[in-house]
């Protein structure tokens, strides 16, 4: 009851919040558009966009808890692989991480305004209908690794409509990470549905707070084969899991 009481006062701030992203966005635009024009500059549109990032949420009344298993190399190239509960997601994942990475995602995202921007060339845009398009970008992924940047991918492929229980996980993040022998780090988005629900209408939450994420201890990949892709999925899936509110829970990732 009282939930849907504060509900005009949380879309006000929800429409707050796209308006600062956005508006921040369009004030760098030129710079952006620029930066894109130049694979050697793209380092500089990811400086922008973790700016952007960081800047929109501290605004918004959102904070960062961060849990840490181990220290990353800022020299090694990983594949960075976290639960989908929130558009909220994205910009933590920049705020999270300052080497250059890209990150691999449905090809809808062209489509976005402003966001769509960075899936033309500098992020990987993967089009699932299409065997041959899928395959041109998972080649990209692969080349970005060797270049020695690192890939963000969301393994269920999509936000869950029962978040936060996790949805099955596509292979695609587990053959890359053992084609190129790059470890996996799995991260937990632990309560960015409640801050950011991926369906602005809903009434049960919603607001300012402190989005708590644990990025837990990167998987070593070395020696693994195709062989051992389903136990590695199974691994990262198992992983995230047991770090979600609904800890007791066991689900299978099929």
């Amino acid at each position: 009851m009282i939930r849907q009481l504060l509900f005009p006062l949380i879309l006000i701030w929800r429409v707050y919040y796209f308006i600062v992203f956005a508006g921040l966005f369009l004030i760098l635009f030129p710079i952006f558009y620029i930066a894109l024009l130049n694979e050697r500059t793209y380092h500089i549109a990811f400086v922008l966009k973790r700016f952007v990032a960081i800047v929109s949420t501290t605004l918004a009344g959102i904070f960062i808890s961060v849990k840490r298993e181990s220290k990353l190399n800022s020299e090694q190239a990983y594949i960075f692989c976290s639960n989908h509960t929130s558009y909220l997601d994205i910009e933590l994942i920049y705020s999270l991480f300052s080497p250059y990475f890209v990150f691999m995602a449905k090809a809808e995202l062209r489509s976005v305004p402003l966001f769509g921007l960075f899936f033309k060339d500098m992020d990987i845009a993967v089009d699932r209908g299409s065997n041959v398009a899928g395959h041109k970008a998972f080649e990209r992924a692969a080349s970005d690794l060797d270049k020695g940047h690192s890939v963000v991918m969301f393994p269920e492929g999509t936000i869950p409509d029962n978040v936060p229980e996790l949805g099955a996980f596509k292979n695609g993040p587990f053959k890359l990470a053992i084609d190129k022998q790059v470890p996996i780090v799995p991260i937990t988005f632990i309560n960015n549905y409640k801050i950011l629900p991926a369906k602005i209408w809903t009434t049960n939450s919603g607001g300012p707070g402190i989005a708590r994420v644990f990025i837990h201890e990167p998987i070593s990949t070395k020696g693994m084969t195709e062989d051992n892709m389903v136990s590695l999925r199974q691994q990262v899936f198992d992983t995230i899991n047991k770090t979600l509110p609904l800890n007791g829970h066991r689900q299978s990732n099929g």
